[in-house]
């Protein structure tokens, strides 16, 4: 049997059962594409609550609206375990690569590929969207398959790295260009034909470790950028200027700049920890980055510059810090979302707290609660002005979208503004 060509026929019509390993913020996407352009879909997720969401048809992410999940039909279903692996034409991994003791932690592929090996059968296409350093899908998939399939004529390996931009609306997933690459050329073909149902352009990358290292780089963009800006922030602030104001000058130039913000520092998935993911590698191979050293240094010295904020403030109202009340905006990493990945707001809260400032709450519409480090745990308060009034220092880390920003700035009394929603005046200062 000629694998790839009945691949295609079925392709060609719609005869394709695609499976999602990991209905994250990737997968779940992915599978929502999958099900509207008419496949039938399989997800696969251990998360009992999201499992349980999924079956209702009602999304779990406050970006992701439950009307998207009507497009799943009654040929759409969820298992936890790794049930009808063999059933799936196309298998689909967007699992989380974490960080563990500053090495990328591939646990959750390793063991997923332990699991579904077992189950499959020559002519499925299987494909990596899970960010890891160039090398992983050839290391721990395409390597540990030779030995059971011809791989490119019985099994089809690919990798396409994931896009997403999450709370950003700006571009319909299907919009966004899609990375493709392959094992084999074969490979990369049936990629490229299957990603093309779902995807408007479709970028093709010379290899696998092509497209696993373009998306480092371009998070690794970002990290660096960020981290310039942040430390062009610690100057301005020595001459006393406003580095919103000063970039508000610079981005009229119509070449040659690209505006980047600072914040409070970076935060989610993608811009802490991927690029430790080829900084660990490129120092494995003898080399050691210093961009990517020094912008996760850069960025991670904001919560030490807000913190010289609280306490100039402090010593000017002549407040004992353990009596001072600071109220944190936003701990989402990133605004409109309900995200708390390694979020620079609660890297804030669990400082202060260290540094013994008792008294330190946070406000987040889209947040109840939040696990803070040695098992505390922290609950929104509500806002309102009473609570405004009572708080020394309010601090704004994340500029969600249903802030009443002039309700804040009437009742606060001292606001510390990360994200550049006001201008400059008595009370409020950069942070």
């Amino acid at each position: 049997m000629n694998f790839y060509e009945n691949f295609i026929s079925n392709l060609r019509l719609k005869k394709i059962t695609v499976g999602v390993i990991g209905m994250g913020y990737v997968g779940l996407p992915l599978a929502i594409l999958a099900a509207k352009k008419n496949f039938r879909v399989l997800g696969y997720e251990r998360d009992p609550y999201r499992l349980k969401m999924l079956k209702k048809k009602k999304s779990y992410f406050t970006n992701i609206p439950s009307s998207s999940l009507s497009v799943f039909s009654k040929k759409t279903k969820f298992f936890k375990r790794f049930s009808n692996i063999s059933d799936c034409d196309i298998l689909i991994i967007c699992l989380p690569t974490p960080l563990k003791k500053n090495r990328p932690d591939l646990s959750h592929i390793i063991n997923s590929m332990k699991s579904i090996s077992p189950q499959l059968k020559k002519g499925q296409l299987l494909i990596l969207e899970s960010t890891s350093y160039p090398g992983t899908t050839r290391e721990e998939i395409c390597e540990k398959l030779n030995s059971k399939f011809r791989l490119g004529k019985e099994l089809f390996v690919s990798f396409s790295s994931e896009r997403i931009n999450p709370g950003i609306n700006d571009k319909k997933i299907d919009e966004i260009p899609k990375v493709v690459s392959g094992y084999s050329r074969r490979c990369l073909n049936l990629s490229v034909k299957f990603y093309s149902y779902l995807f408007k352009h479709i970028v093709k990358a010379k290899s696998l470790e092509y497209a696993e290292f373009s998306k480092l780089l371009e998070n690794i963009y970002r990290s660096v950028n960020i981290g310039f800006i942040n430390e062009m922030k610690f100057i301005a602030d020595k001459f006393k200027l406003d580095i919103f104001e000063i970039l508000s000058i610079s981005n009229t130039k119509p070449y040659g700049f690209s505006r980047f913000d600072p914040g409070p520092g970076v935060g989610g998935h993608c811009i802490p920890i991927d690029p430790q993911y080829l900084y660990w590698k490129s120092v494995e191979k003898g080399f050691n980055p210093e961009f990517i050293k020094l912008s996760a240094k850069i960025n991670l010295d904001v919560t030490k510059f807000i913190y010289n904020k609280i306490l100039s403030h402090t010593k000017k109202i002549k407040k004992n810090k353990s009596n001072i009340k600071i109220l944190i905006l936003g701990i989402a990493y990133k605004k409109n979302l309900d995200d708390v990945r390694a979020s620079a707001a609660v890297r804030l809260i669990n400082y202060l707290l260290s540094k013994k400032f008792n008294f330190v709450n946070y406000y987040d519409p889209f947040i109840s609660s939040c696990e803070l480090t040695h098992n505390r745990n922290k609950t929104s308060v509500k806002l309102s002005s009473q609570v405004l009034k009572k708080t020394d220092i309010v601090i704004l880390t994340t500029d969600h979208d249903k802030f009443n920003y002039n309700f804040i700035k009437k009742y606060s009394r001292f606001i510390i503004d990360c994200r550049g929603k006001y201008n400059l005046d008595k009370k409020i200062v950069r942070g």
